[in-house]
Parts: C-alpha cells; structure tokens; sequence
C-alpha cells in the first residue's frame, strides 16, 4: 500500500533529472508547504527574520 502524501520515487527521480513535468508535479505536490516555509522565513518579504 502506498502512502498517498508522498511523491512516487519514480517522480523525484525523474525532477531531480530536469525533466519539466516531474518539476512541475513536485512543485504542485508541495506548492502549500513551500509557500508557508516562505511567509514563516520573511523571504517573501525580504525581511530577514529575527529570533
């Protein structure tokens, strides 16, 4: 049985390679995470962040 909230080794394989569809499912798959690691870290506005 395979997990359903991970990427098929296959897929990463394949982004890893440069293949742009594989890209752009590994960027869909974890688009929400990136995006929230992004606010957390102030790069989105270019403020570093302060401990």
């Amino acid at each position: 049985m395979e997990n359903p909230n991970l990427l098929p080794y296959e897929t990463i394989v394949r982004a890893t390679s440069g293949e742009p569809e594989a890209v752009d499912e590994v960027l869909r798959h974890y688009g929400k995470r990136i995006r929230i690691a992004v606010i957390e870290n102030g790069i989105s506005t270019g403020i570093p962040r302060t401990a």
